[in-house]
């Protein structure tokens, strides 16, 4: 099983107090730091007012109210805890929505605390256009999934507590992602979004498909994440900051830098794997098993937007060159037609709606690609004839939230009432749940970009850019730049094909009652309130766009190419139902007509995708990779990995020894000299000669109780040595350790057979004798390096002088383990905790025996081979169980006669 119960338990109790130490840590920061002086930093960070406490709270308010979930759930049985989480995004949503006219009047909020100053990491946070778009999806679609799951996810069959906690950490996640200026922290919530989706898939974790899909997505996404870090280490090395603000004020250091190329691709491939870009795509179809509310917030509006964010939000950093054009935009446009012809085969309905996000994902990616060409004309009347492509991404972004989200909510409760998500056991539904097909219609008509929903508007926006883009003579688009408006013809016909199977197969056609283990009816009013808002919003845009043009998509333009616009300008967006009979009009009546003829002849042509080997499919290639990985990381760890401690020092060893020598020889200036030594006295000497002589008496001694002396001297004269050199306490210390330690020696090796001389090759001990050499050597030649080099000050004097004054003590050496090195030994405190934690984890688990070193179970101080295969056993595993065992029940029958011998006598 992937997860239990008690790791469950116990992973529940580190989140929160995660959370916890997150909230008292910036407690302080938050309600105690000042209004910054945004003069300070410079002419591109005068943005209007700082307000910085409301902006930093409200990102890191869904990680506090996290940390409330569980005792509400516990102890607040009779609600729903849902109904306690709902007002978190409703409260952030008022919020943001409340931002709308200060950020379309072109300011901007921003806020700003110290985290670790001496690196340059502050918590900085800003809001401009871009940021709100995608800080009101995120709470506005937020809202209406909680909603929504409160009347999915039954209070008493699921663990709701632990399923609000990972949405909440989800949702401040997306957050940090979309506000933050520091690249390294949007790095931190753009990881923690794969963790905590990682938990929403994998919710229902005793489903096997649950656990694989939750797997892939974090692999694959993380692996994204890996890249992205290296991206902006690059960015900072260019720029010298980690401010994204300023890397965009300070564009002539990046452009032309040699590492310009490198971070372009890795920032790319971060973005690519996290919005589900071909060939990444692969991890979104199994996240599908996580519960419909998961599917509609992060995989509709949320998680596989992320990587669209950050296309557009490091636009103004990498537009304008042919690399990023030629590989956002081919990227996005083989991903849109990809997933359209994957998307008709499904029988699934949460698959066929998870390729057709795909597809969409690939349309936004390949529009804000399109796009980025204006930059490359600069402020000019020439460029603005190129935003269209913008505009349309931006449009499409909350077109797709509002259709998609409705219609992953559509499919929950098809499977809620039903039973089955699959098409072809569905059908005449539309009779039985009339509100819900209502819904279907208005989603998927929307997502075929028929009129009069919003869908249609941004497709012929889509369709006007493509067109552009072949009049473009820049980048070599004057040959390949034709492609682009046919791929987007024949990916807006197989659009239309799979949203009119989804809707006409599921609501139209017979009714199957003799399919279903349930009589399905109309689903109850709560779980029908947010798809029907999603819906009517679908309607609302569509009729007038202008609502949004001028509140959030000009704002977010203006984020995204800035540098378009000179001083005081502002982008003018307008968007109309009709242009007169255009070409982008002609392609749209093309796409209905050859959507309609290969729908209605769909069952005749669907065969074809059963001709490609699965052989060749990317999952196929991605399982036996995995597979083969672990196959060769067994085999690699299996040669190493011998049960023998000996080897594991001899590794350890060589390894010191083969790194700190290299170190020596190449490190230029160090001198091994006695010359800076204190003088030694005669009883110093014969010290050392006692200690040197213990020491290698251990492994010539006899017997186990002459071995455990011989270690315990070694410690005393140890003990001797902290006495001479005036370290009482730490003389005290040792003394005490060392003799507890001889006392369990003496204790537990009483009880151990006598010891017995082992006879070993020249060879082996050679081995041994060179290791200890090698290893006694470069100690001696570290110590001597250090103190006749002296390449660096002695930070003694330092401690000497400030302990009494910055700490307040006036014992150096605890002064150092609490103040100096206070995060050095709170991590070593954490380390043992976590150690005790798995320790008491495995101990309650009580797992069957399933590898070599599980195999022998102690019951009812017995010992006996657990429930094991023999046969897949170690032979010498198993030898060697046997002749203890042996050796145990003949002990026991010696006692016995023992006991007998002396009853006659």
């Amino acid at each position: 099983m992937f997860f239990s119960y008690t790791e469950q338990s116990a992973g529940d109790v580190i989140l929160i107090l995660g959370i916890l130490g997150i909230g008292l840590l910036l407690k302080f920061s938050i309600f105690n730091a000042a209004y910054r002086n945004p003069g300070n930093q410079g002419n591109h960070r005068n943005m209007g007012e700082y307000k910085l406490s409301i902006l930093i709270a409200l990102i890191l308010l869904p990680f506090l109210f996290a940390a409330v979930v569980p005792p509400l759930y516990k102890y607040v049985r009779c609600i729903h805890t849902g109904w306690f989480v709902l007002a978190v995004p409703v409260v952030l949503f008022v919020y943001f929505l409340s931002c709308i006219p200060v950020i379309q009047g072109g300011e901007q909020l921003a806020a700003e605390i110290p985290w670790i100053p001496s690196r340059g990491i502050y918590f900085s946070v800003y809001l401009d256009g871009l940021g709100l778009l995608f800080a009101l999806l995120i709470s506005g679609i937020g809202a209406l999934v909680v909603l929504y799951s409160i009347y999915y996810l039954s209070k008493s069959k699921e663990a709701i507590g632990q399923f609000y906690v990972y949405l909440l950490i989800f949702m401040g996640a997306m957050l940090g992602v979309v506000l933050s200026d520091h690249l390294m922290v949007l790095y931190g919530f753009w990881e923690l979004t794969s963790i905590s989706s990682f938990l929403l898939i994998a919710f229902w974790h005793k489903r096997e498909r649950s656990r694989y899909g939750a797997k892939k997505s974090l692999m694959i996404t993380v692996l994204g994440g890996m890249a992205l870090l290296c991206g902006f280490i690059m960015l900072y090395i260019m720029t010298g900051t980690f401010s994204i603000r300023e890397i965009i004020a300070d564009l002539p250091s990046v452009n032309g830098h040699a590492l310009f190329l490198p971070a372009l691709l890795l920032v790319l491939l971060g973005a690519f794997t996290k919005s589900a870009q071909f060939p990444f795509h692969i991890w979104l179809p199994d996240a599908m098993e996580a519960p419909t509310p998961v599917s509609a917030y992060l995989h509709s509006a949320t998680m596989v937007k992320a990587g669209i964010y950050l296309v557009a939000r490091l636009s103004p950093v990498f537009a304008g060159q042919a690399e990023w054009f030629w590989l956002v935009s081919a990227f996005g446009m083989v991903t849109l037609l990809y997933g359209s012809l994957n998307a008709v085969k499904q029988t699934d309905l949460k698959a066929l709606l998870a390729f057709s996000t795909i597809s969409q994902l690939g349309l936004i990616m390949g529009l804000l690609g399109l796009g980025s060409a204006a930059a490359y004309y600069g402020i000019g009347g020439e460029s603005l004839l190129y935003t269209t492509a913008t505009t349309a991404a931006i449009f499409h972004l909350i077109n797709h939230a509002t259709f998609k989200g409705s219609l992953f909510m559509v499919a929950g409760i098809i499977d809620h009432e039903t039973g089955t998500r699959d098409i072809r056991k569905l059908g005449g539904l539309a009779a039985l749940m009339p509100v819900t097909f209502s819904i279907a219609a208005i989603g998927t008509l929307s997502m075929a970009g028929l009129p009069p929903f919003n869908g249609f508007l941004s497709k012929e926006m889509f369709f006007t850019a493509v067109l552009k883009t072949v009049h473009m003579d820049l980048f070599s688009l004057q040959t390949w730049g034709s492609l682009f408006p046919v791929i987007a013809w024949i990916a807006s016909v197989f659009t239309f094909i799979y949203s009119m199977l989804l809707l006409f197969k599921t609501f139209m056609g017979k009714f199957q009652k003799d399919q279903w283990d349930r009589k399905p009816h109309e689903a109850p009013i709560g779980m029908l309130i947010s798809p029907v808002v999603l819906a009517s919003l679908v309607l609302v845009f569509g009729l007038f766009p202008n609502l949004l043009a001028y509140s959030l998509i000009e704002p977010a333009m203006a984020s995204i190419m800035p540098e378009l616009l000179a001083p005081g300008e502002k982008f003018v967006v307008s968007i109309q139902f009709w242009h007169g009979w255009t070409t982008e009009l002609m392609m749209t009546f093309g796409v209905v007509a050859a959507g309609i003829g290969l729908a209605v002849s769909h069952k005749r042509w669907k065969g074809v995708y059963g001709r490609l080997p699965q052989v060749f499919s990317l999952n196929y290639l991605y399982d036996r990779g995995l597979g083969w990985l672990g196959l060769g990381s067994n085999r690699l760890t299996s040669g190493y990995m011998t049960g023998s401690i000996r080897s594991y020092l001899a590794y350890i060893f060589t390894f010191f020894i083969l790194l700190l020598g290299y170190v020596l020889l190449r490190t230029p200036g160090i001198q091994f000299s006695i010359n800076s030594t204190a003088p030694i006295a005669y009883y110093e000497i014969a010290l050392v000669i006692a200690l040197v002589l213990s020491t290698a008496a251990v492994p010539f001694a006899r017997s186990r109780l002459t071995a455990i002396i011989l270690t315990g001297t070694v410690g005393y004269l140890v003990t001797m040595f902290f006495i001479i050199f005036r370290a009482p306490d730490l003389a005290l210390t040792q003394m005490i350790v060392e003799t507890v330690s001889v006392s369990l020696f003496l204790l537990c090796f009483y009880h151990m057979p006598k010891l017995k001389k082992e006879l070993s090759k020249l060879r082996f001990r050679l081995s041994n004798a060179l290791i200890a050499a090698g290893v006694g050597l470069m100690v001696t030649l570290i110590a001597l390096g250090a103190g006749g080099s002296g390449k660096f000050a002695s930070i003694a004097d330092f401690f000497v002088e400030e302990s009494y004054k910055l700490a307040g003590g006036k014992n150096i050496v605890n002064v150092i383990l609490v103040d100096f090195r206070g995060f050095d030994t709170l991590l070593e405190i954490m380390v043992l905790g976590i150690a005790s934690l798995g320790i008491f984890t495995m101990i309650k688990l009580r797992l069957e025996g399933r590898d070599i070193g599980a195999r022998v179970l102690y019951n009812k101080g017995e010992l006996s081979l657990g429930a094991v295969n023999r046969d897949t056993a170690s032979q010498e595993v198993t030898e060697a169980h046997e002749a203890y065992e042996a050796a145990v029940r003949a002990k026991e029958a010696s006692m016995k006669g023992g006991q007998t011998g002396g009853q006659k006598q």
